[in-house]
């Protein structure tokens, strides 16, 4: 799933690429995506690109006064082209849910138009667009908790977050609690900071927050940085790159050497360092126990 890193790299490439540029045709292909009505889709056409925000894990093309937002999902990505196809796609003929085509800004020999394609791969689609006149009509953005790499995320505001039962990798995936942490930089985040994924919020002491506080903008800071730049096509393996426990249990600890071990669920997984995050301690599935004895 693209995180806020990857998110903040398409940002950057598209408003790069975007600004300025007027909305020649949109095609929707799978209208479960669509998530809104009003203003209709096609209102959208003939209006240019003022800007490109995020909004957490969501991404907002500004067209002054409209705004078309997306968010990609567990499966969902965006494929960027300078040679935009005008045939018409058939509903539920693939995996591309929308189709956008634009005419840039003359540039001299640079190319006249361009386009982007929203995909999303397997069976299970969550995927979602929405056009909006104000981004807060959407309910994920007006309930988004604090980005992690605002001025506002301050030590004080942190500590109000940690006051939770709850263990700590859920929090910090929480949407309405952090915006645009996920899977992948919570794990990296933890092993960063030396805290196990189960640990209860409200129990960590001021070492272990200040830790964790320090590792969420370091962290996010240094993905940002990694993708900045990157066309799409190239962000997912920046992401993979970057990874020093996620995605690869089995591995031994680019810090201590030990083993890195996995807790699977229902649909997802998590990944961290027994030596560097849990004293050596084996984490069990929670279904089961908590620990491997």
């Amino acid at each position: 799933m693209p995180e806020l890193p990857e998110v903040s790299g398409l940002q950057a490439f598209l408003g790069t690429h975007l600004r300025g540029a007027t909305l020649e045709r949109i095609q929707i292909t799978s209208f479960a995506v669509l998530k809104t009505a009003d203003p209709p889709y096609t209102e959208l056409q003939g209006h240019h690109v003022e800007d490109v925000r995020r909004h957490g894990k969501f991404l907002d093309l500004d067209f002054g006064g409209l705004h078309f937002i997306f968010h990609l999902a567990k499966a969902g990505w965006l494929r960027y082209t300078d040679k935009p196809s005008a045939a018409p796609l058939r509903p539920g003929s693939g995996p591309i849910a929308a189709r956008l085509a634009f005419d840039l800004p003359s540039a001299g020999d640079g190319p006249a138009a361009a386009g982007f394609d929203l995909t999303e791969a397997g069976s299970k689609k969550s995927l979602a667009i929405y056009v909006v006149r104000d981004p807060r009509e959407v309910p994920g953005i007006a309930s988004l908790g604090p980005d992690p790499l605002s001025a506002g995320f301050t030590r004080d505001v942190f500590d109000h977050i940690l006051a939770a039962s709850q263990q700590i990798k859920g929090l910090l995936r929480s949407q309405q609690v952090v915006a645009g942490i996920g899977n992948a930089y919570s794990d990296e985040i933890l092993h960063a900071a030396k805290i196990s994924p189960f640990a209860i919020a409200k129990t960590l002491d001021d070492s272990s927050r200040d830790r964790l506080y320090a590792a969420i903008g370091e962290v996010l800071s240094e993905a940002v940085a990694a993708a900045a730049g990157k066309p799409p096509e190239q962000l997912k393996d920046s992401k993979r790159n970057t990874m020093r426990v996620h995605g690869r249990a089995g591995q031994p600890c680019p810090v201590c050497g030990d083993t890195i071990r996995e807790v699977s669920f229902a649909d997802t997984a998590l990944q961290y360092c027994p030596g560097c995050q849990t004293q050596g301690k084996i984490l069990a599935d929670r279904r089961t126990s908590r620990f491997l004895k």
